[in-house]
């Protein structure tokens, strides 16, 4: 069987042995998109400014950096040098990467205005004590994106049936925390969560399909070197 053919197979295989996961995620991504047409980006943002207890505010203020990207590194660090997993560290951080450039790229190419943007000033939000609220660059969330791609290759490549749950509501929580604390809109979360997922797929046919790749590089380099002679005499 052909190697790609082969490495096909197996990224299919992945997901449908994790579609514990995945099934949660699309489920949760179209009841997000349900709710964003029918209320309108700021609902979400409006009906989490209600309720804002101190312990929620304690939690969702440290949680969130969970999504940050020197959280993503450290990470990486850990897997890679302490439990010398260097095939699961590789692909967190490619995804990292991947999933960072994704939303740099869009930040840059997108004029969108965050919470504190948006609103009109007079606007009654009962925004959280010591955090700014979300300015200029809000689409898509950074944050979110981080945590999904993270979540993505983790399950990708635990395969652990059991901390499929787990591992999603770890990702849901990060975006919603980016709501929670006036960092985001709905569809700011909605478009972080898939561009992580992406990322996250993407990384885990890198690092699976490595040896491929370095010897289809190894080619393209050697006939590049190749003198103009060589390359009509073959």
């Amino acid at each position: 069987m052909h190697p790609k053919n082969l490495l096909m197979q197996k990224i299919s295989a992945a997901l449908n042995n994790n579609r514990i996961y995945f099934g949660g995620l699309i489920a949760i991504l179209v009841t997000a998109i349900l709710f964003l047409l029918l209320n309108g980006k700021e609902a979400a943002f409006l009906s989490s400014d209600t309720y804002h207890p101190f312990y929620l505010n304690v939690f969702f203020i440290n949680y969130t950096f969970m999504g940050d990207g020197f959280f993503a590194i450290c990470l990486v660090a850990v897997i890679i040098y302490y439990f010398k997993k260097r095939k699961l560290g590789f692909a967190l951080l490619y995804s990292f990467l991947i999933s960072g450039l994704a939303v740099q790229i869009i930040k840059n190419l997108v004029n969108s205005t965050g919470p504190k943007l948006y609103f009109e000033a007079g606007t009654y939000l009962n925004f959280i004590n010591g955090v700014t609220p979300g300015g200029h660059a809000g689409f898509p969330s950074g944050h979110t994106a981080t945590a999904f791609a993270i979540a993505t290759v983790l399950v990708l490549m635990i395969r652990k049936r059991k901390l499929q749950l787990l591992i999603l509501l770890a990702a849901v929580l990060i975006g919603y925390s980016r709501i929670y604390l006036a960092q985001h809109f709905l569809q700011d979360i909605i478009v972080g969560a898939l561009l992580g997922t992406v990322s996250g797929i993407l990384s885990f046919y890198l690092v699976q399909n490595r040896i491929t790749i370095k010897r289809s590089m190894k080619n393209i380099y050697q006939l590049s070197s190749s003198s103009p002679d060589t390359i009509q005499a073959a």
